[in-house]
């Protein structure tokens, strides 16, 4: 996640990148943008504001992809010139299976977008309590801080879970191992008890959109969240 400020930055509107653009991408910013497409396509259809920001610098220890909020608008941010991370994050997958997992990067970043856009961004879902001994002001700031990213992780992780195994049911399992393998480090993006959530059959019910599917499984999953 970036914090809602914007750098310097070259901003593409759509995806279809027009020729000036695109000639100013480098490869493999265009590899990334065209994997995330779908996804893009789909959260604009759902009526989500997002504006795509490509890096024009080196940004060296930087996310890759990430996800800032700014005048109403989810700005996606692509940081991949002399990043690397970039190769980082993906040096345990196949290069077959790169698009795969970036596409569900972007939905994990969608699932932000989301929670961002509705007004919902470190709310509790309606009519969940938190226990006494859990509630604001009973934790140190920290604390608090490092609960609520962990839980705005586990929301959006759940969300990519959800659309790649509506698009992609074949790769499914391989992509919950890998996401499993990118959030065995912990910390504030700890999102372990989510996942393993997901990891049964049955658990999304694709005659709802991802964000709602995500939204039951998240649920169950804040009740076990310390």
């Amino acid at each position: 996640m970036l914090k809602p400020i914007l750098l310097m930055s070259l901003l593409i509107a759509l995806f279809s990148l027009p020729a000036v653009a695109a000639a100013q991408l480098t490869e493999l910013e265009i590899h990334w943008l065209q994997a995330g497409k779908p996804v893009i396509d789909y959260a604009r259809t759902q009526g989500l504001p997002i504006d795509i920001i490509v890096q024009p610098q080196d940004a060296p220890g930087a996310v890759p992809l990430a996800l800032g909020y700014a005048a109403g608008r989810c700005k996606l941010v692509l940081s991949l010139r002399g990043n690397a991370q970039a190769e980082g994050v993906l040096q345990d997958v196949r290069p077959a299976r790169h698009a795969l997992m970036i596409e569900a990067m972007t939905a994990h970043e969608i699932g932000h977008c989301r929670r961002y856009a509705q007004g919902d961004w470190h709310v509790l879902p309606r009519g969940f309590v938190e226990p006494s001994s859990l509630q604001p002001g009973k934790l140190t700031p920290l604390a608090q801080e490092l609960r609520e990213t962990r839980r705005e992780e586990g929301y959006a992780d759940l969300v990519a879970l959800a659309w790649m195994h509506g698009r992609h049911p074949g790769q499914y399992r391989e992509v919950l191992a890998w996401m499993r393998g990118v959030r065995a480090a912990g910390g504030s993006h700890a999102t372990q008890g989510w996942l393993a959530l997901a990891d049964g059959a049955g658990v999304f019910d694709e005659s709802a959109s991802p964000f709602v599917q995500a939204q039951v499984l998240w649920r169950k999953g804040l009740s076990g969240d310390k």
